[in-house]
């Protein structure tokens, strides 16, 4: 398949798409698999690429995979569980940053792991430091040797305080993954407390774990000796819904997305309305559109949840650049995630980014000299170019700014879009768009 998409824009997005299995849980549910003494069973899961990098992972680890596409239906049998070495693991992790996820399960069910260099988008700093603290405070041992990182834990893994400075979603699931047959009793404090987080919460739960989640961000975690496996229904990925929800307002458009859940959205929703965008709400999924009068700015800023997610960011800046007036956007997340808006200006955006706070509190990039902070004015027609993806979120968001410039735009590097967007071409073609590989 080509890397590559030829955009004809300037048409409306009308019609109706199903999302299923958010990405952010679905990759660490299968991690958790690992855990489990029998076979799990995922319902509701996308066939996208990181499905497939941590289904080669887990097979590489001698797991049983099978996987229905037409039902969404993923089986998991660790009953064959083998250790790999790091060059096989690097292979097929790619840029993918879920080896670091495994090392709890796998010095648990094997006493060893192997962490090769690991990748993922350049939107902002993701180191693993985090999280070789959090398994070297378990109990774990670290060893640096050519082909990578090798733990292990010659006296078993115990149960720990911790406090993150800032919510962090990976080093929470590390430390879930690794706290749940841990000796002991682990507390965390300042936890994420994302949606994916209490779903993956709910399936450990299921699997024979016991975990407390307190109304201060605080989880505590009781080891057990033993989890067996699961049957669990992923929830939908809100941030695709979204996605989809930003491309019906950018080209003044109409879009059913099926499978949406107001539940998991209700901050996206209101920052939509206040835009100017309308919504329905069903039974089986959200339609959202654009009423055909002005947009409106706004002023927002991203937050962990329950605030407006960074993953919405970027798709919403591009429907801003449609909106009449000056919007304000302040990142507090990922110090680099407007690096998109080089290729918004390029099509004829009006973008000027800043380093200071422009939010109504200062965040911790302010004295950082991170240009984290936007002012989008418009509304600007948008023109076609050639466009190169920078990451995964950003990426599509280009795809949406192409579907609502006037012209044939380029969109190079779409490989990308393919981690977290399930058959997002052949949803652009049920939408009425143009696009030609």
């Amino acid at each position: 398949m080509t890397d590559s998409l030829r955009v004809d824009g300037g048409r409306p997005l009308v019609g109706e798409i199903a999302v299923r299995g958010a990405k952010n849980f679905v990759s660490k549910a299968m991690v958790a698999a690992l855990l489990g003494s029998t076979p799990s069973v995922l319902r509701n899961v996308p066939e996208i690429r990181d499905v497939k990098v941590v289904s080669s992972l887990l097979t590489l680890h001698g797991v049983g995979v099978r996987y229905d596409v037409s039902t969404g239906e993923l089986t998991l049998d660790t009953a064959n569980l083998r250790s790999a070495d790091a060059a096989h693991i690097a292979d097929h992790a790619g840029s993918s940053r879920i080896p670091i996820l495994l090392c709890g399960p796998l010095l648990h069910r094997l006493g060893e792991a192997v962490i090769p260099d690991l990748g993922g988008c350049r939107i902002g700093d993701r180191p693993i430091d985090f999280h070789l603290e959090i398994l070297t405070k378990f109990g774990a041992t670290v060893t640096q040797r050519e082909d990578g990182l090798h733990l292990s834990a010659p006296n078993g893994l115990h149960g720990i305080r911790h406090e993150f400075a800032f919510p962090s979603v990976g080093a929470t699931e590390q430390l879930l993954l690794t706290a749940v047959l841990a000796e002991g009793v682990t507390t965390l404090h300042n936890a994420a407390v994302e949606p994916e987080i209490k779903d993956l919460i709910d399936t450990l739960q299921k699997m024979g774990a016991i975990i407390s989640v307190d109304t201060d961000r605080s989880i505590t975690i009781e080891g057990v000796e033993q989890l067996r496996g699961y049957d669990h229904w992923s929830l939908t990925d809100r941030i695709e819904a979204g996605s989809w929800a930003a491309a019906a307002l950018a080209t003044r458009g109409d879009i059913f997305v099926k499978g949406a859940q107001q539940r998991h959205m209700g901050m996206f929703l209101n920052v939509f309305r206040k835009v100017g965008g309308e919504f329905e709400v069903t039974t089986d999924g959200i339609r959202f559109f654009h009423p055909g009068t002005d947009l409106k700015p706004i002023a927002l800023q991203t937050d962990v949840h329950p605030g407006f997610m960074t993953d919405w960011q970027q798709p919403m800046v591009v429907a801003l650049t449609q909106a009449r007036g000056l919007s304000i956007v302040h990142e507090t997340v990922y110090e680099n995630r407007f690096g998109f808006t080089e290729a918004l200006e390029k099509m004829g955006a009006q973008v000027q980014l800043y380093k200071e706070c422009l939010g109504d509190k200062k965040c911790r990039f302010g004295q950082r000299n991170f240009r984290h902070s936007a002012v989008i004015s418009g509304p600007t027609p948008l023109r076609a170019a050639d466009i190169e993806v920078p990451d995964l979120r950003g990426g599509f968001s280009h795809l949406i700014a192409a579907l609502a410039a006037e012209g044939t735009s380029t969109v190079s590097g779409i490989g990308i879009i393919d981690r977290g967007y399930e058959n997002f071409r052949a949803k652009l073609t049920a939408l009425g768009a143009k696009v030609e590989a």
